[in-house]
């Protein structure tokens, strides 16, 4: 026995899901003179407090920036400035709800390694967060890797790549799930590192998220992961920022509602489950009508009911597809679902005849 739980498997044709959740919200990890609450939310420039030195208020800024819309929301977590690593923090933003972290004075190899690892333990945990980190290239799909070695703003200031990761942080919050961050523009921005054509796909193949000048603005490469590593189980949609966003939402969203409004709440009947099953259906109906997914399906898993009461000690040979749909599987519900996530238009291809 243990704690009742919902388990969500999430490979190329597979997911489960529900209403839709919260998005967008940052956490940020800082250094300076801690506030007396701490860690805090900022939702506007007002909720700055006036303790925040001016280095650390710019940082906050650049993730308000966002992109189509500001992130929802920030949640800052100041260390004082002696603290020689991120146990502080990590163990004060465990609890709070967040989708993306950022940690501005990540400087080194075993710093953003350790965010890295803790980041990947709280995702086996159940909480769907990503974060973005500077030349961090650990092959995972939840780790943005920033790369882009400096950029130069409008007043002439720059930043180099742990600096710039809120930035980017925020653009990634402030992208409506049914576009993606590939090629948003940077207007505060005046240079960055350039680079050749050929340096830029090398870096999108090693899956490295950076900005580059196109001749007169700068703005962000392709949309992707640190995931390079193509499995039978993870494949080219793992390498997309816009995909995995989609897919942790969904997650997030058909847990927390099985969680809060099914789980101990009804009887396990064959009806009741297609309760649930009309629940997920309209979910993902309404994410086919915003634009998010293109195709879905979902029912009960007859291969893992079989399995069930097999394991039961009920014979399933004799039995037909709807009876075995209809069985009693003690406080166990097996669901199955295929969903398609659309993309965004990345590549065009106009042959022109002359």
């Amino acid at each position: 026995m243990k704690m009742p739980g919902v388990n969500i498997s999430f490979s190329e044709k597979a997911g489960t899901v529900i209403e839709r959740g919260e998005r967008g919200i940052v956490a940020m990890i800082i250094k300076g003179a801690v506030p007396a609450k701490n860690p805090f939310e900022i939702t506007a420039i007002s909720d700055i407090p006036g303790t925040i030195s001016l280095k650390n208020r710019n940082q906050i800024l650049n993730v308000l920036k966002g992109y189509v819309t500001t992130p929802r929301k920030l949640v800052v977590y100041v260390l004082p400035v002696s603290a020689e690593d991120y146990e502080q923090a990590t163990e004060a933003l465990e609890v709070e709800k967040w989708n993306y972290l950022v940690a501005t004075s990540c400087e080194t190899d075993h710093e953003t390694e350790t965010l890295a690892t803790w980041v990947g333990m709280l995702r086996e945990e159940g909480k769907m967060v990503k974060a973005v980190l500077p030349n961090c290239a650990v092959n995972k799909e939840y780790i943005i890797n920033y790369t882009t070695e400096q950029v130069v703003d409008e007043n002439g200031d720059t930043y180099t790549a742990e600096e710039f990761c809120g930035r980017i942080a925020g653009i990634i919050a402030g992208t409506p799930l049914t576009i993606s961050c590939t090629y948003a523009p940077l207007p505060e921005i005046v240079d960055c590192s350039r680079l050749k054509r050929a340096e830029m796909d090398t870096k999108v193949a090693a899956g490295e998220l950076f900005v580059y000048h196109d001749g007169e603005k700068v703005k962000v490469a392709r949309g992707v992961t640190s995931f390079t590593t193509e499995t039978e189980e993870k494949k080219r949609q793992f390498r997309k920022i816009k995909i995995v966003d989609a897919m942790d939402m969904i997650t997030d969203d058909i847990r927390k509602t099985i969680e809060d409004s099914y789980i101990g709440k009804y009887a396990n009947s064959y009806d009741n489950k297609c309760v649930l099953l009309s629940a997920v259906n309209n979910y993902f109906g309404n994410l086919s009508r915003d634009g998010i997914l293109s195709e879905f399906s979902v029912g009960i898993d007859l291969d893992a009911n079989r399995s069930y009461l097999e394991g039961s000690g009920i014979k399933t040979a004799d039995m037909s597809e709807d009876e075995i749909k209809k069985a009693d599987t003690g406080d166990e519900v097996f669901l199955m679902a295929n969903i398609k996530i659309l993309d965004a238009i990345e590549e065009v291809s106009i042959p022109i005849a002359i």
